[in-house]
């Protein structure tokens, strides 16, 4: 029986529709519970150093790396678990093990809807955190508006074939009447409630989609652009300059910009008077000598730090530094100054101080 003819005869989707909605969408269960799975089971399971505060791989320094470019307000929540570690921590063991555990849901088709609510509330914490990633394109982009659209496409559909949800149906056919198990498992909905969600559904994706995309690349309403916050070229911003009477320096630098998976380098600092004239500099060598002291760093996790040629910094890192003077018996006169850094791609960031 034709199911579009049943759902206006009978007002409500047969079985049959039902089980023939469930079986089209089986690869599409099947991908977004394995790729939800895949992220808690690396964490839980074949790489737990990811949630191992004391390794590289903490997850932490991926959330830090995110927070410039977080959408809605997202990076201050970020800052604010970065400096509460038990906060963060739990948060992070949250977030895996609802990835884990829906994800499973999902590939075996237990309470289906509730799983999709899941992996489309994750997906918009993802979108917001990490969208705007991707030196060569936004993959993390793709990644959250694609799962997004999963969901709410196997929330409508429930999974009412090859699944325990279905396996429960035919075991205790009442449940398909349950008011829980339409929202959570995978009960029949009438047509109109099919119809109402679904294009509900369809508008909140399409304004999730296009709108995320607007706003990190452009090409919809305006030209092409590398979003608010470059995914691949780095940039400090610098803050709270001052100037000692003896050539010292003092600056807050936050690494706003950039890809996570390279490190930005700077390899030159310069002290420029208000004519232009260098009146200190520090080479590459007195920058990587300097003491770790040297750098209050706001984070626990990717930070600014002595490098092999210079200062080195990871995405979101953010620091007070202290650059001591360059040359003994300075005595420096009231007035405007510029620090300058320039790093190892070329790139100079410019900050004016006053002294006093």
């Amino acid at each position: 029986m034709n199911t579009q003819r049943s759902i206006e005869a009978g007002g409500s989707a047969t079985a049959d529709g039902w089980r023939l909605a469930a079986v089209a969408l089986l690869a599409v269960r099947f991908v977004q519970g394995w790729i939800f799975w895949g992220g808690g089971s690396r964490r839980f399971i074949y790489a737990p150093s990811k949630l191992d505060p004391h390794a590289s791989s903490w997850m932490a320094n991926k959330f830090q790396s995110a927070m410039p470019g977080a959408l809605l307000g997202m990076d201050h929540v970020v800052d604010y678990m970065l400096h509460h570690f038990t906060l963060l921590y739990a948060g992070v063991i949250v977030f895996s093990a609802a990835e884990l555990i829906f994800g499973l849901f999902l590939i075996f088709g237990f309470m289906t809807r509730l799983s999709a609510l899941v992996t489309i509330g994750i997906s918009v914490v993802l979108m917001l955190l990490f969208g705007w990633q991707g030196a060569t394109c936004i993959d993390e982009w793709t990644m959250a508006a694609s799962n997004f659209a999963m969901g709410v496409t196997l929330f409508v559909a429930g999974s009412a074939a090859w699944s325990v949800d279905s396996w429960m149906l035919r075991r205790n056919p009442a449940l398909a009447g349950r008011g829980w198990f339409q929202w959570f498992g995978s009960g029949t909905w009438s047509a109109q409630r099919v119809n109402r969600l679904g294009l509900i559904g369809a508008i909140v994706t399409v304004l999730f989609v296009v709108l995320t995309y607007n706003d990190f690349r452009g090409s919809v309403i305006t030209p092409f652009h590398g979003g608010p916050v470059s995914p691949a070229k780095h940039h400090i911003s610098l803050s709270a300059g001052s100037v000692g009477a003896d050539g010292s320096v003092r600056f807050t630098a936050y690494l706003d910009a950039g890809t996570p998976a390279e490190p930005a380098n700077i390899i030159r600092a310069e002290l420029i008077g208000a004519q232009g004239q260098v009146i200190e500099a520090w080479d590459g060598a007195t920058l990587a000598a300097l003491p770790k002291t040297a750098f209050a760093n706001d984070y626990d996790y990717n930070k600014f730090a002595p490098g092999y040629a210079g200062i080195t910094a990871k995405m979101g890192a953010r620091a007070a530094i202290s650059l001591p003077p360059a040359q003994p018996g300075l005595s420096l006169a009231n007035g405007t100054y510029a620090v300058v850094l320039h790093s190892v791609n070329g790139h100079s960031y410019t900050l004016q101080v006053k002294r006093p």
